[in-house]
């Protein structure tokens, strides 16, 4: 019996410390939620030379959770809205993005290409994902907001 108290007693003083030196969460700038297109802009070749504001009406959202993406985009001359589904990966500076389905217009463009890799300036509320040409030259970016 003094065994088991003692085991018990063993027991409860290891979980008491767990819960103290438990990991602290990660505080890096994440990814995971909902954004919405803000701007737009165009570089020569490393800085912004221009800044392109949405459109009226023009909506563009994104979300991010536990690996996969989801974007939809309404423009209201465009009879029919698009979309994409697939999977995300996010390296230091950089979003890949890799989509698996999507509308009509999506599905024929991804006869061409499946994989699109941004680099990637991300803050806590604010994300801009740079297009690169061949070069390593930025072209335009997509600017977001969160917004959950």
């Amino acid at each position: 019996m003094k065994k088991l108290l003692g085991l018990v007693l063993l027991l409860f003083i290891f979980i008491s410390a767990t819960k103290f030196t438990s990991p602290k969460p990660d505080t890096r700038n994440s990814i995971e939620g909902t954004w919405e297109l803000q701007s737009f802009y165009s570089y020569d070749g490393q800085d912004i030379s221009d800044t392109i504001e949405k459109s009226d009406g023009y909506r563009q959202v994104k979300m991010y959770s536990k690996g996969k993406i989801m974007w939809t985009r309404y423009v209201p001359d465009e009879p029919h809205g698009r979309f994409g589904y697939g999977s995300y990966k996010i390296t230091k500076d950089s979003l890949i993005e890799v989509i698996e389905y999507g509308d009509d217009a999506m599905m024929k463009a991804l006869d061409t290409m499946r994989n699109f890799t941004f680099e990637l300036k991300l803050e806590k509320d604010f994300f801009s994902q740079i297009t690169v040409d061949d070069e390593g030259n930025r072209t335009s970016s997509e600017n977001y907001k969160r917004i959950d």
